[in-house]
């Protein structure tokens, strides 16, 4: 069965460590694709805020 986990951190760091804590358990075989997007919500002049989030298709 296909299934999909999402991540969604403000800092890229943070997600780079949920993802890894999660992909430990999985086999390599077992990862159809991951998909990656990071926006920024914010004006000119005004501070930004990021939003870093992935998505990972995998066989359960």
């Amino acid at each position: 069965m296909v299934q999909v986990k999402l991540f969604d951190c403000e800092h890229e760091q943070d997600l780079e460590d949920e993802m890894n804590d999660f992909l430990v358990d999985l086999e390599e075989r077992d990862i159809i694709d991951i998909k990656y997007n990071v926006a920024a919500i914010g004006e000119a002049g005004s501070e930004q805020v990021y939003c870093f989030s992935a998505m990972v298709l995998y066989v359960k």
